[in-house]
Order: structure tokens, then C-alpha cells, then sequence
């Protein structure tokens, strides 16, 4: 479906209130924007509607200890889109994009299981048609991105604002944590759903709504689960985006990731093994605004040795499919 030619600015505050606290009621939003509910449902009706909006639940790899990958799969051209959609269609992958003028698809992938992974690289791929070429990049350490939003970076909302929405939870347990089998039916409804009621998880899962919402509040606080947005970034104004393969001096990447972290038009940046020991994206207005970044503040990055841009020709999966978008 069309998105809306632009978010005006309560659309983007709507937005990054979603991206604070994805379960906030619409009455506590309303109440920091400083607009009625009406106001706040409908807005979230016609982003829903127009402009790709979808709050969901996601599974976190890293406080779980699982690994997670992304994928660079050289294609034929004419095999490109089939393949995209076919990985898109995968519970397991998140991030599908034909990039490299659509010779290129590059996937994040999260296996549930180490059979998945190896179902996926060392089955299903190895033997489709029209690709030429397999690079897999398991992700070391994210910088940026996962339950920390973009949108932040534009900073439409005050750090009052922010403050106001932000969740009071307990500080989260060290070491890896694990989703149980007897929470595997909430977090389903929550991955179709973020902003699935408590009665509506009730019926899912069978449990009570006291248990219902002591175990959803200790899937957020372990940080095994957080809530999420996906949204067009066209209407922003921002029409680029693009995947960085960076390769920084070893000494230096720690410094390097964390230095991109800070920078306006990164969204996500993560170490890497494999030939580049970086992946960044990046979400500018156009390719001149790119061109500015990677040959200014990027380039200039003390470490930084060398950079491959991709500009991405079509966003197939962010976070959930719609076939034809």
C-alpha cells in the first residue's frame, strides 16, 4: 500500500513514542504529546494504514547467547526478487533487501536452532538457482540498533518527553536468559502483535491475566523479548538507505563501532566476522546526503581503512512480509 507523501511532526513524535515504549497505552501518549487519545489512535490508524507502521515483538539473539547472521547473496539478476522473497517468507530472517542494483540480497538471520542455521547455509542456499555467490558474517557485537531506535537520533521528543514514556523496569539479570516452551504461545502473539491486549493473551496462552502480565514483564525486563517498530522512512524525507561494509584496524573497532553509533544517519552497526569486520546502515535523504557522510565524518574516522557502500534498491522485510509493498 502507498505511504503517505510525508509524516508531519506529531506523526514522527507519534512515532519515536512507539519506539520509546511500543505498549504504551494511547492515553499515556496522548498525555506526553499533549493531544487527545482520538487524536493519538487515529494518527496510529493511518500510519498503520499508509505509512507501514507495525509495533511487533522481537526476540533478542544477543541477551539469549544465540548466535545471528547476515547474509550477502550474490545473484543473477533475474533470480534476485525470487530469492529475496522466498528468505522474506522465513520466520527465522529479518532486513531482506535487493541492493547492488538488484545483483545483491542481503539478510539478517536469526536460527532458533544451530539445525536452522545450518539447514539454511549449508542446505537450502548451496542448492538454489541463480546464486552465484554465498557470504555469511556472523554478528560479533552490536553497537546500535536492536531495542535502541533511530528515530531517537532526530530527537523529536524532548529527553523530558523520552522520560515521560520510557518503561521503569528492573535492571536486567547478567548472562544469557532463554524463553521458556511454557512462554512460547505469548511470545508468538506478541511477534504478530506488540500491542496484543492482556485478554487477548489470556485466550493464546491459557493463563491468567496476573500470570499473563508477570511473565510478559519478565520477558521485557530480562530483555529476551523487546518491542519494536517498523515504519516507511520515504515520508521522513530520508529515501537512502544503505548497507556499510567497513573494515577498521583491529585496535580500532571497538572505537570505530562505538564512534557510528553516535552518528545521525546510522540506524544499525554491529562487528562482524568475515572480510569486513563492520556492517552499518544507513538511512540519509538521497545519495548526495550518502556521499557527504561516507566521504566526510565516515572517512575521516581515525582506523576506518576501507568502505563498500550498497545502496538498497528495495526494502523486501524489515521486521514482518507483506507480499507486493
Amino acid at each position: 500500500m502507498e505511504s503517505p507523501t510525508v509524516f508531519d511532526a506529531l506523526d514522527i513524535r507519534l512515532l519515536q513514542a512507539l519506539e520509546t515504549d511500543g505498549r504504551a497505552p494511547f492515553s499515556r501518549i496522548a498525555a506526553v504529546l499533549g493531544v487527545s487519545d482520538q487524536t493519538v489512535a487515529r494518527r496510529f490508524r493511518r500510519l498503520t494504514a499508509e505509512g507501514g507502521l507495525r509495533v511487533v515483538g522481537v526476540r533478542n539473539a544477543e541477551r539469549m547467547g544465540k548466535d545471528h547472521w547476515i547474509l550477502r547473496l550474490r545473484c543473477a539478476p533475474d533470480g534476485a526478487l525470487t530469492i529475496a522473497d522466498a528468505l522474506a517468507r522465513r520466520p527465522d530472517t529479518f532486513w531482506v533487501g535487493l541492493a547492488s542494483g538488484g545483483t545483491e540480497v542481503v539478510c539478517m538471520t536469526r536460527p532458533r536452532t544451530p539445525g536452522d542455521h545450518d539447514d539454511l547455509l549449508l542446505g537450502k542456499l548451496p542448492r538454489t538457482p541463480h546464486i552465484v555467490e554465498i557470504r555469511a558474517h556472523q554478528i560479533l557485537h552490536t553497537f546500535f540498533g536492536g531495542p535502541r531506535g533511530w528515530l531517537g537520533k532526530l530527537a523529536p521528543l524532548s529527553p523530558e518527553q523520552v522520560a515521560a514514556l520510557t518503561p521503569r523496569r528492573s535492571a536486567p539479570p547478567a548472562g544469557p536468559v532463554r524463553i521458556t516452551p511454557e512462554d512460547e504461545p505469548l511470545v508468538a502473539a506478541l511477534e504478530a502483535d506488540g500491542r496484543v491486549t492482556y485478554p487477548e493473551l489470556q485466550r493464546a496462552t491459557g493463563l491468567s491475566e496476573s500470570s499473563v502480565k508477570r511473565r510478559l514483564t519478565a520477558l521485557l525486563e530480562s530483555g529476551a523479548v523487546f518491542v519494536d517498530i517498523e515504519y516507511a522512512a520515504e515520508p521522513l524525507g530520508y529515501r537512502c538507505g544503505s548497507t556499510l561494509w567497513i573494515t577498521a584496524a583491529p585496535a580500532a573497532l571497538d572505537a570505530v563501532g562505538e564512534a557510528l553509533a553516535g552518528h545521525g544517519p546510522i540506524a544499525y552497526v554491529a562487528a562482524t566476522a568475515g572480510p569486513s569486520n563492520l556492517v552499518a546502515t544507513a538511512v540519509t535523504r538521497d545519495t548526495a546526503d550518502l556521499y557527504a557522510y561516507v566521504s566526510g565524518r565516515l572517512g575521516h574516522l581515525d582506523g576506518v581503512q576501507h568502505v563498500e557502500t550498497a545502496p538498497f534498491l528495495r526494502r523486501v522485510k524489515q521486521l514482518t512480509y507483506r507480499p507486493g509493498r
